[in-house]
């Protein structure tokens, strides 16, 4: 176990040495991660490898990583018929302000596209990665406006070094700050709005959605390979789809507006999904010997409550056996908890289940206590 764990409200989980590279799988990314084989590590790490290894058998044996077609064609049949549904709503009322009704709907919607985005990200939907990819694509790109390709190498590096403030890159500094070093590193202005950044998240993540949108279109423009092609193509017809069609149906201001409101709710809830996922959890600091199973349960966290929980937030409030299980459908994370929790009591590894409104909470207090130089937990 770490030798400092600076933190007071935890419980216990388990741990595996090497990343299962088969887990993760890039389509035509600008950058791959290195996955470090078992024999790279230290022989301390081989009772984790063997921990995860049990643990994984129990899932296996449980039919946990099967594939849920059925699941999966009833969730995109209906959300892709909810997303019709809603075009022919804001057909049919035409240049009326109850259109913006239908702005607040299709912003539901598109992050629930966007879950489906994630899982075939992590062939949880399909057998073969091609037909994943094409999966992803068509949700990322054509419908939620995202570059998968982006998305994918991005979101495959936040696996591999989950809460590493030197590799994760959700933990990179932008217009918030997540560890005291990142601190530091700003200037003047900078120290002053980490103090107070904790008051601007909400705000912030009403502009999620715009950040998601430039940050896909600058990594396309710096690609040259065929796959950027396809993907810009697809975010090309997106473009004119959620932002000039409006205009075809509502006046200016009305279109505007609905843009907006769909945008900007799009981009609350998707960022309260993500959230709660790891900040606030330990950070790693320097070279651990945690190995794989207790670095990714003693850096995510879940959230209790009922299937209704789990359908809001996509799957990810069962972070833990997300991180765990990359390729695990999202209809079998549930079923996971009850191998996975009483195995990280068993072996004495910090478990966290929190209340979505407690987690929201420790989000908070974690980015008050990195701008205002307290004590934040990390694992040396």
């Amino acid at each position: 176990m770490p030798s400092r764990w600076l933190t007071t409200r935890r419980t216990r989980l388990p741990d595996h040495a090497g990343y299962p590279s088969h887990h993760l799988r890039l389509p035509a990314p600008t950058e791959r991660v290195a996955m470090h084989p078992e024999s790279e590590f230290p022989p301390v790490v081989a009772s984790n490898r063997e921990d995860f290894a049990e643990l994984s058998r129990r899932v296996r044996d449980g039919g946990l990583m099967a594939h849920r077609d059925h699941y999966y064609a009833v969730k995109i049949g209906a959300t892709t018929g909810a997303l019709g549904a809603l075009v022919g709503a804001a057909v049919i009322l035409g240049n009326s302000w109850w259109n913006l009704a239908v702005a607040g709907g299709l912003a539901f919607i598109l992050v629930q596209l966007g879950f489906i985005g994630h899982d075939a990200g992590h062939r949880q939907i399909c057998a073969r990665r091609r037909d994943n990819d094409v999966i992803g694509l068509v949700v990322a790109n054509l419908l939620t406006g995202f570059s998968f390709g982006w998305w994918l190498t991005k979101h495959n590096r936040h696996h591999a070094y989950t809460n590493r403030p030197d590799k994760d890159p959700d933990l990179a500094p932008g217009a918030l700050v997540f560890t005291p070093a990142q601190v530091e590193a700003r200037g003047r202005f900078g120290r002053w709005f980490a103090r107070i950044q904790a008051l601007f998240l909400v705000p912030l993540l009403f502009l999620e959605a715009l950040n998601l949108h430039l940050a896909s279109i600058v990594s396309l423009a710096r690609r040259r390979d065929r796959a950027a092609l396809v993907e810009s193509g697809l975010l090309a017809v997106h473009g004119g789809i959620f932002f000039g069609a409006p205009f075809l149906i509502l006046s200016p201001a009305r279109a505007v507006v609905f843009i907006a409101i769909t945008q900007s709710l799009f981009g609350f809830y998707l960022g309260t999904s993500f959230v709660t996922n790891h900040v606030g959890m330990p950070t790693l600091s320097g070279n651990d010997n945690l190995g794989f199973l207790r670095r990714q349960v003693l850096t995510s966290r879940n959230l209790s409550g009922r299937r209704l929980t789990g359908f809001i937030f996509g799957g990810l409030d069962s972070q833990i056996e997300h991180h765990l299980f990359p390729t695990m459908p999202r209809a079998n994370l549930r079923r996971a908890r009850k191998l996975v929790r009483p195995f990280c009591t068993e072996h004495r590894i910090a478990y966290t289940e929190q209340s979505p409104w407690r987690a929201y909470r420790d989000v908070l207090h974690h980015l008050h206590a990195v701008g205002t130089g307290a004590i934040v937990p990390t694992i040396d």
